[in-house]
């Protein structure tokens, strides 16, 4: 498959396909970042595999080669098209073909690209170049469950760091409170607009991302709850709270006196500990 910015853009002019800037078609060209994403990921023969936006195929390729078995979701029915006439071709792939499982669809309905629920919750990773545009509504959906064991996704730069973020600091948000319940952050990889064609106008990054021991999921109540808060996130929790939560502020109040913060205090300014505690709370649990 191609990894060189020549041969990507020879093989899309004899598909006479024109990137999608709406989806979010940036392909990658730099076969080091491929490896690199393998590397992140720990990809062993065996793995199972989910994929987001295949593309061309050049990290599906990899992680085939690599004896993974993939699970992919691509919208694009053109390349979705071309997978099918090259990496499911039994004649010239026959291992491939057994082990790539392709979907043709939205990635937000089908986060993990129909990934059977049997096969999810004996252990898979994620390991994708993921269409900006559909970043974070995808995730949302991925940290509903079964949850993969590890993610290694190319994003935007901002958005990694988001994901990322600290307690207190502006970037800290809902999707980061979901993340970080479930997800230690381990070293990533910083990505130039050079390893993609077109090139992006934002740097990227390969975030990686590890299970905890004891994962922990909230519910689609609590998420809403939480996005409310973060979606007001100037006001102070404690009129949010009796705004958003009635019923729980009596509750919220004594978590936030046990960790030692005020009803004065931004969302922004809780650690991910007292969220989930919060969801805990036996009215919400």
């Amino acid at each position: 498959m191609p990894l060189s910015f020549s041969a990507t853009r020879d093989l899309l002019a004899s598909l006479g396909h024109q990137p999608k800037r709406f989806l979010g078609q940036n392909f990658l060209v730099d076969g080091n970042i491929v490896r690199k994403s393998l590397e992140l990921a720990e990809v062993r023969p065996g793995d199972t595999v989910v994929e987001v936006g295949p593309g061309l195929g050049t990290l599906t390729a990899a992680l085939l080669e690599a004896g993974a078995e993939v699970w992919a979701v691509e919208k694009d029915r053109s390349l979705h098209a071309h997978l099918e006439s090259t990496l499911l071709n039994p004649a010239t792939h026959p291992d491939f073909a057994v082990r790539f499982h392709l979907l043709e669809g939205d990635a937000v309905e089908h986060p993990l690209a129909a990934l059977p629920t049997e096969r999810a919750t004996a252990g898979f990773k994620i390991v994708a170049n993921l269409p900006y545009a559909i970043a974070t509504p995808w995730l949302d959906g991925v940290l509903s469950g079964p949850l993969p064991t590890r993610l290694v996704l190319m994003l935007q730069q901002e958005a990694a760091q988001r994901y990322a973020a600290q307690p207190g600091t502006k970037s800290f948000g809902a999707i980061s409170v979901f993340l970080q319940a479930a997800y230690e952050t381990a070293p990533g990889h910083k990505v130039g607009p050079g390893c993609f064609h077109p090139r992006p106008d934002v740097d990227s990054y390969l975030i990686n991302l590890v299970r905890r021991p004891v994962p922990y999921v909230f519910t689609a109540a609590v998420k809403t709850i939480v996005r409310a808060c973060f979606q007001q996130r100037r006001k102070q929790i404690g009129s949010l709270l009796r705004n958003h939560a009635p019923a729980h502020a009596t509750a919220a109040r004594e978590l936030l006196l046990a960790h030692g913060l005020s009803e004065q205090a931004r969302p922004e300014e809780l650690p991910v500990a007292w969220w989930i505690q919060f969801a805990g709370t036996p009215a919400l649990a």
